[in-house]
């Protein structure tokens, strides 16, 4: 071989090892930002651990905060408002009855009739409510829900009989009765200046007065306290009422002595429901990661309704962006497609929970949403499973801490089997405790649902948590506003709570 030869081989092989240091030095890099990835869900997991422990001290914590709204106006970050609803509809209902469920862009309207104590009959409409009317005036908006209302009642019935009506209203309202109270503040992109402050079921009231219909505000409330009402009517067990959908609340019927802040406070039934507004609790003892921290520096609502931000669906699938997002940054596992996960709130909770519940081999459905939703093609498998994981970890955290809340009311009700013996034996049969549950999390995501139930157990212990049904309801914001109409209308009042 001559020296051509030998120059030639020499230099192929120094380029072949200087392509083999590259490759070799892509894969320890790609490595490097794998693990860097995997260490930011380790991180991200254990930032939202929610061992049993840990859940029965936000469980105290939520008994604390209760007792402390009980007590005085602003006394915690739980409002526990009163909504002078000392009964519930018992089964012995009889007549027909409306209700108007206001609550957002839409509002729907319900004929509901119960015979012998069955609803036979449950109709219902749903209109648009003209943009205009959002940032007009009062008196426009009820105006046109009355002549609406007007149309649904004589085409319903054909004639103009005296019908009670079971308003809800999903706005923050200052209840002074059981239908009448002042609205304190509007949301979901309301702007009526001249409403903030007046009694909305007058204001109603007098809009189907002026509208020639002779239908009045009986029952004006919240969907939590419909869905509780519902659950009630099917089984008197029922003692609370849990919504955990887009959003969360909770409300339950407390004895009136424990209201402290209303003392003297009188009732047929000794007892009356009250609206915890528990989204807004906050403890030291919630697992709060950073990205926690910006999901609430993104929100208009800063500071506040931080468990609502932990456990409701308008946030579980921002805060997994988040964590996807960062992984972007610090890795490579998403390629060059990385900017779309900048976008805030382009990964849903819809899409969140179908992610977590793909169990194809291939996650096959988890590639789709990526490269369909979020523009991301082309991800290996092993990052999908991360995606998957992230998903899991925070539909996780979600339900725990709702089993927790909803543990917590069992606590304050003394429903928990808390009140042990010396021996450790409960002192009496625990008693059978129904939570009434509606909204979209725990009715359509299994593995919430699934979550939920679990954390339920590792609090309460397998023999009390046997005595607690946890039992979906349909439509509480409308049949049960009707159905608390029904209870309300003529002052029978018979309805123990």
């Amino acid at each position: 071989m001559g020296r051509v030869g030998l120059g030639l081989a020499a230099g192929c092989a120094a380029a072949a090892c200087a392509i083999a240091a590259v490759m070799v030095a892509r894969r320890a890099s790609a490595r490097a930002r794998w693990r860097r990835a995997v260490a930011l869900l380790r991180e991200f997991e254990e930032g939202c651990a929610t061992p049993p422990a840990r859940l029965r001290q936000v469980v105290d914590a939520m008994v604390v905060e209760m007792h402390a709204g009980l007590a005085s106006d602003g006394g915690s970050k739980l409002k526990m408002l009163l909504t002078y609803v000392d009964a519930l509809p018992t089964g012995n209902e009889d007549g027909i009855y409306y209700s108007i469920d206001l609550g957002g862009t839409n509002f729907r309207m319900l004929r509901v009739e119960v015979v012998a104590g069955s609803v036979v009959t449950s109709r219902k409409v749903e209109l648009p409510i003209p943009e205009e009317l959002t940032n007009g005036t009062i008196e426009e908006l009820f105006s046109f829900v009355a002549m609406a209302l007007k149309d649904f009642v004589e085409t319903e019935d054909g004639k103009d009989d005296h019908r009670a009506l079971g308003f809800t209203f999903s706005f923050p309202v200052k209840q002074a009765s059981v239908s009448s109270g002042s609205l304190i503040r509007w949301t979901k992109g309301f702007s009526i200046g001249n409403a903030v402050g007046k009694d909305v079921a007058q204001c109603l009231n007098e809009a189907l007065a002026r509208s020639g219909l002779n239908v009045q505000v009986t029952a004006l409330v919240n969907d939590t306290v419909g869905t509780l009402a519902l659950g009630h009517y099917h089984d008197e067990d029922t003692v609370a009422a849990v919504i955990i959908g887009a959003g969360t609340n909770a409300c339950y019927i407390e004895r009136t002595d424990a209201i402290i802040k209303c003392q003297g406070l009188l009732t047929n039934s000794g007892g009356m429901v009250v609206n915890m507004e528990w989204g807004n609790f906050w403890s030291s003892h919630l697992p709060r990661t950073p990205y926690d921290i910006s999901l609430d520096d993104e929100t208009q609502n800063r500071n506040d309704q931080g468990f609502e931000k932990m456990i409701s669906g308008i946030y579980l699938g921002e805060i997994a962006r988040l964590v996807l997002h960062r992984m972007a940054l610090e890795s490579d596992v998403f390629g060059d497609r990385a900017d779309n996960l900048s976008i805030p709130f382009t990964l849903s909770t819809p899409l969140l929970a179908a992610i977590r519940e793909d169990d194809s081999p291939d996650l096959s459905e988890v590639r789709r949403i990526l490269q369909e939703h979020m523009k991301i093609p082309d991800i290996p498998l092993k990052t999908r499973r991360l995606v998957v994981k992230v998903c899991d970890i925070v539909t996780r955290r979600a339900a725990r801490l709702a089993a927790a809340g909803i543990v917590g009311i069992l606590k304050k009700l003394g429903r928990d089997g808390s009140s042990m013996s010396s021996s450790g034996r409960t002192r009496g049969q625990p008693r059978r405790t129904v939570v009434a549950i509606e909204g979209g999390l725990y009715q359509g995501y299994p593995v919430f649902r699934e979550y939920l139930d679990k954390a339920l157990v590792e609090i309460l212990g397998e023999e009390v948590a046997q005595t607690v049904v946890l039992r979906v309801t349909e439509d509480g914001s409308g049949v049960g506003a009707a159905l608390l109409a029904a209870v309300h209308s003529s002052n029978r009042q018979q309805g123990s709570i």
